[in-house]
């Protein structure tokens, strides 16, 4: 650290995703293309509040998935633009196919990565097991300990990717270096930073039309491995640049950061070595057991990749005992990467330190002072194993809630309650029998009462509406998102019948390869016969990015059925906008201010692109006319067990995100049927039909009604907002009018 301060700045009391987003404001960013995930979403979050506010002119594209959001920020970082991202987890794996692409181009960009334990089973707390992925990428990575380093290691970030024209990784701890809050300095005028990093210059401008360029040509040996050649050196011009970008910005700002830190390493018999907000918790390990005469230390690194090696060394060389201690494990290699690392780097230059390697803090379990003092005692222990895993509850083998199955199994005879008929008549159309309310009661219900949603969700009120249509076996397969989250807190289950948990973007494919193993072991007699009726539930903005999946299976066919509870954004990860939130609405990531109004495109309709790919039956159900939505339930379950792909759509209320009475919610679901926003109909063997027509029932109601009834769109009926509403009245005219001419036409 530096004492020579020369630009002014401000005190910042702020999370590592706030400072991120400051960072970037003030760097002056052209473009950033996201997908909201957590714990990175705050970024973006707080970024579209400043856009609204005025205070940046950043384009923000919310792409359907992380993988199209690394492709708009390699297509705008090909145009020349100044480009920002930031994801975790398995955000970073679905987008990983783009990341070699952008530095084997050489297109400099940075993003943020708020390190997040990778699924499966899921979690969304924070260890290093997706960051290490990027390991072989080509991508310079940054690694911030602290809040201040997010913000720093920002702007040096930019600096170096456009220096050496390669795309930098910002990454930290997430809810540890994300979230907690922390006093940190910022640059109080914004153009200190833009000069600093300097006006981006372009060796090749891509939109030159005078002199065209062809980027991402096939190559073949050699040309592929001078390109591979050409990325190496470019890596260690970043190693060889790195020293001289710290020392400017420490001239700049008063700290000045080295690649790798330690901690009472110099005299350090035993040495912990770590990455991340650990290291600050292992210091007051070290401060502890120096008071009592221990002669420990700590080290971490700041620069992941490329990898620090000479300073590392310098750093450990003089200890007796390591012991390197990884938030991940690569697995089947006896240690995590870094311990791998550290172990290669000590055997290159002759270090004599006895190594010792753990895995710990997976999930974001907690790390205590403590838990440092006894790593270095495990260091120091004559023997203590080279490799072993920190923290593991290793059970006892009995059943953990010490009560056997939750439920007793739902058989085909339990489920038979002869309340609905489905069958073909004479003629070949499908006719559903029965199907009341009272009578469907007596269907047992596959989900127990024991979930977790919040007050007037309308998840399981749809989920129960859905089961009690079908009598025959169910087989569940929920995509993640809220209705996923609230009814399996592990070793706890909500569910009565087989369920299956994969992510947002491939439930539909991963249902597909269940039911057709179903129907080949029923085939061949290695299960019992008898309709299974496979179903899909999927909402909190799943339709996104799972929609390729989703029509993959519809165009195969597969017999099973797609539910889609529409709750109008991504829910489960604290409401930002999906493809399915109205126009106007507000959310974390459409805010409304002076210089924006809520999301800026029309809500997509899935059941015309469901029914685009031909399938026998689409329909659209809502909890405000049960009746006709258990019809279209048993009808969908008959052509998912018979003929292929079913896809059933209910409006879903979320009282928490859109700001509304829970005790009112059936008021509001019935109102965005009655202002055809929502309306109910179906298209079976392509043939449409509206089941329920607002107007020529005299309930027609403006569109403004319905947004009246909700916090997150009541700014649209002021006078302020008038046009968005009147454009949105438009579209729901527009489609409703399609809709009538369609069943008009059969």
């Amino acid at each position: 650290m530096t004492s020579d301060v020369r630009e002014k700045q401000v005190i910042e009391y702020a999370g590592g995703n706030e400072i991120a987003a400051v960072a970037i404001k003030q760097i002056g960013y052209d473009l950033m293309g996201y997908y909201p995930i957590t714990p990175s979403t705050q970024i973006a979050e707080n970024l579209d509040e400043m856009r609204a506010k005025g205070e940046t002119d950043l384009i923000m594209i919310a792409a359907e998935g992380e993988h199209s959001a690394a492709g708009i920020c390699y297509g705008a970082s090909v145009g020349g633009g100044r480009v920002i991202n930031a994801t975790s987890a398995n955000g970073l794996l679905y987008a990983i196919e783009q990341f070699p692409v952008q530095s084997g181009t050489r297109y400099p960009m940075v993003m943020n990565v708020a390190c997040r334990t990778v699924s499966g089973p899921l979690s969304i707390k924070g260890d290093h097991s997706d960051i290490m992925f990027l390991l072989n990428a080509g991508w310079p990575i940054l690694f911030a300990h602290t809040v201040q380093q997010v913000y720093d290691f920002n702007i040096i970030a930019l600096k170096l990717a456009e220096q050496v024209r390669l795309p930098v990784v910002v990454a930290y701890d997430g809810f540890f270096t994300s979230h907690q809050k922390r006093r940190c300095m910022r640059f109080e005028d914004d153009r200190v930073v833009r000069q600093f990093i300097g006006p981006k210059r372009e060796v090749y401008p891509f939109l030159d039309l005078e002199n065209p360029v062809t980027v991402g040509s096939y190559m073949n040996e050699p040309d592929l491995l001078n390109n591979r050649y050409q990325l190496h050196l470019a890596m260690q011009q970043a190693d060889a640049l790195l020293p001289r970008i710290f020392e400017e910005y420490g001239a700049l700002s008063g700290r000045e950061y080295g690649k790798v830190e330690g901690y009472f390493r110099e005299d350090a018999e035993s040495l912990l070595v770590l990455l991340g907000s650990s290291y600050e918790t292992a210091k007051e390990g070290v401060d502890k057991m120096r008071r009592n005469g221990k002669k420990v230390g700590a080290v971490t690194l700041n620069v992941l990749r490329p990898f620090p090696e000479k300073e590392l060394f310098a750093a450990c060389k003089s200890a007796e005992t390591m012991l390197v201690a990884d938030r991940q494990d690569s697995y089947g290699a006896g240690g995590g990467n870094l311990s791998l690392e550290v172990r290669a780097m000590m055997q290159k230059f002759g270090g004599r330190a006895r190594i010792r390697s753990l895995v710990y803090g997976l999930g974001g379990k907690d790390f205590y002072a403590e838990d440092a003092e006894r790593m270095l005692d495990l260091a120091a222990d004559p023997d203590a194993p080279d490799f072993d895993y920190y923290g593991v509850d290793r059970g006892t083998g009995a059943d953990p809630m010490g009560q056997g199955s939750f439920f007793a199994p739902l058989t085909r005879e339990r489920t038979q309650a002869g309340a609905t008929t489905v069958q073909r008549d004479a003629s070949g159309e499908v006719q559903v029998k029965g199907g009341s309310l009272n009578a469907t009661a007596a269907v047992p219900k596959r989900i127990a009462p024991g979930h977790g949603a919040c007050p007037g969700c309308g998840i399981p009120v749809n989920l129960n509406l859905l089961l009690r249509a079908i009598e025959d076996p169910v087989v569940l397969l929920f995509q993640t998102g809220c209705g996923m989250i609230v009814t399996t807190p592990y070793p706890k289950t909500s569910f009565k019948v087989p369920y299956l948990h994969n992510l947002f973007q491939n439930g539909a494919a991963t249902l597909s390869g269940l039911a057709e193993i179903c129907y080949r072991k029923q085939k061949k007699g290695e299960l019992p016969p008898g309709d299974i009726v496979f179903v899909m539930v999927s909402g909190d903005g799943g339709m996104d990015i799972g929609m390729g999946s989703a029509l993959g299976t519809a165009l195969r066919g597969h017999r099973l059925l797609l539910f889609e509870y529409d709750n109008g954004g991504y829910m489960n990860t604290g409401y930002q906008l999906s493809y399915s939130t109205p126009k106007g609405a507000r959310s974390s990531t459409s805010h409304v201010g002076a210089k924006q109004y809520g999301k800026t495109f029309f809500h997509k309709d899935m059941p015309r692109i469901m029914a685009s790919t031909g399938i026998p039956y689409v329909a659209t159900a809502a909890e405000s006319n049960p009746a006709d939505f258990i019809r279209k339930a048993a009808k969908a379950a008959f052509y998912a067990k018979t003929e292929g792909t079913a896809y059933l759509k209910a409006l879903s209320a979320c009282p928490l995100n859109w700001n509304d009475n829970p005790a009112t919610e059936r008021k509001v679901i019935e109102a965005g049927v009655d202002c055809c926003y929502f309306p109910l109909y179906e298209i079976e063997q392509d043939r449409t039909k509206l089941s329920y027509a607002p107007d020529a029932a005299g309930k027609k109601i403006p569109v403004t009604d319905w947004l009246a009834m909700m916090g997150r769109t009541k700014h649209l009926c002021g006078e302020a907002y008038r046009e968005v509403a009147e454009s949105l009245q438009r579209e729901v005219d527009r489609r409703y009018e399609r809709l009538k001419r369609a069943s008009e036409d059969r």
